[in-house]
């Protein structure tokens, strides 16, 4: 049995985390459905691209302006995007 961290953490068991493809860095949507807590892993490459742009304005926002990506974003989250995009295009394992 998983104990909850002071910080509100868990640790998925690895065999849970292989079942549904969730590694390192994997976006996962939490949500209560009849009173349990269900995790499920982020597949849609869009909603992951708008959630990390998201992120990006909420951080830079104390740092000065922002740029959305296709006005010329930093490369390195340019690459991550294309990433992603990449990613979804591909057939999947399972």
């Amino acid at each position: 049995m998983t104990k909850v961290d002071s910080k509100g953490r868990i640790v998925l068991a690895k065999e849970v985390r292989e079942r549904l493809g969730i590694t390192p860095g994997t976006e996962v949507d939490i949500h209560e459905e009849d009173g349990k807590a269900v995790v499920e892993p982020e597949d849609n490459p869009e909603q992951i691209i708008e959630r990390m742009e998201q992120l990006i304005t909420e951080t830079s926002s104390e740092r000065g302006e922002t740029r959305p990506i296709e006005d010329g974003a930093d490369p390195i989250a340019q690459k991550h995007g294309d990433a992603v995009r990449r990613g979804a295009e591909e057939p999947s394992n399972g």
